[in-house]
């Protein structure tokens, strides 16, 4: 059983991000579930879009995409060929389904919301950062009633919150027209916060490729926990796995992180990726920092009890002791190991007789 990202008990939900690092292809789309699927992620994850519904033909490329694409290429004709058919999406879940681990996809236009809620019933959708200030997508986003992930990059907290106010207005179903004071009534209505707090997963991100480390803030992950009371995690943008390994100290609920086959390959999004190896350490480090974080109580552990004895001092005879002397720092000393008297008493025998013989280094008992 594929675990849901909507549960908000640990593990935290690991997305591989493959994007659209597929360059069009089936076959290397299959290539990337292979890796997620071996390097235990709980999701890989894709893009669901028509590009020719949600990019006009003069749209500009982003600064990191005229780096590794083509110069005459305009952003719709570097996004045209980076889309997947019906049938592709087809393939790819039920390959998903055979590899064991969970589709996820991203979608960007309202046709794309009704194929992967409806015509492939996925439990959820991620919303991506920008469309975080998108609310007809968001509303039909939460008209579905699926769980929903959503990126807050390049966001402020108001926006998110609006965000969030249109979301609860879906959910809620509420009749009334759509509008940006009935979204805030819904935002705050008890049957929107329950729905948010049911469906809603927030992802702290810095919408850059990569992103750098000097703007990350993952301080910002708590901020928006505190503000909005959902559970937070991280879409990391960075190069490297460190900043999604604090992340998983900061108890982040999900991490999303791009991967490809080859960084060196063509396409907008291959030089902010992870490689195989590098996802896999990646992901190993999480669990490991999962486990680290363990329980709030300071107690000695289970592994530690076997040392303490070997590790801490006792209260022994320095020099041969009579019965009858008196304990003084001259006849007394603090040595391995600690199954004797503690050293914390050590004032407390001062100047008191003793009651037997010592040899030195004897044990004190009394």
């Amino acid at each position: 059983m594929i675990a849901d990202p909507q549960n908000r008990v640990k593990p935290i939900f690991i997305i591989a991000e493959a994007g659209v690092n597929h360059n069009g292809s089936i076959k290397v789309a299959k290539k990337l579930i292979d890796v997620a699927a071996r390097s235990s992620a709980d999701a890989v994850k894709f893009q669901t879009f028509q590009a020719d519904k949600i990019i006009s033909k003069y749209a500009p490329k982003a600064e990191y995409q005229k780096m590794s694409t083509a110069e005459t290429e305009s952003q719709l004709e570097m996004v045209k060929k980076l889309e997947l058919t019906e049938g592709g999406h087809r393939q790819l879940i039920e390959y998903c389904q055979s590899r064991k681990i969970q589709f996820l996809s991203t979608p960007f236009d309202l046709e794309s919301i009704n194929l992967l809620a409806q015509k492939f019933a996925l439990p959820s959708l991620k919303i991506p950062s920008g469309e975080i200030t998108d609310a007809p997508f968001l509303l039909a986003a939460a008209q579905t009633g699926k769980n929903i992930i959503l990126s807050t990059g390049m966001s402020t907290l108001k926006e998110v919150a609006d965000a969030l106010g249109v979301l609860a207005f879906g959910y809620a179903g509420f009749r009334n027209k759509p509008a940006i004071a009935a979204f805030k009534e819904a935002y705050y209505s008890g049957k929107g916060q329950r729905l948010l707090k049911e469906k809603v997963i927030l992802l702290h991100c810095t919408t850059e490729y990569p992103a750098p480390f000097d703007e990350v803030n993952l301080k910002a992950m708590e901020t928006l926990r505190k503000t909005f009371g959902l559970p937070v995690g991280l879409s990391d943008h960075t190069q490297g796995i460190a900043v999604s390994i604090a992340a998983a100290a900061l108890g982040a609920a999900v991490i999303e992180k791009h991967f490809t086959l080859d960084r060196q390959l063509p396409g907008p999004d291959h030089k902010a990726s992870l490689e195989p190896d590098e996802l896999h350490a990646m992901i190993r480090s999480i669990r490991q920092v999962e486990k680290a974080m363990g329980s709030v109580q300071k107690k000695p552990t289970v592994s530690e009890i076997k040392n303490l004895y070997v590790a801490r001092k006792s209260l022994v005879a320095a020099q041969p002791i009579h019965k009858g002397d008196v304990f003084s720092p001259l006849n007394l000393a603090f040595k391995r190991p600690g199954t004797g008297i503690s050293p914390m008493r050590y004032w407390g025998l001062l100047g008191k007789r003793s009651a037997k013989n010592y040899y030195e280094d004897e044990l004190i008992t009394k």
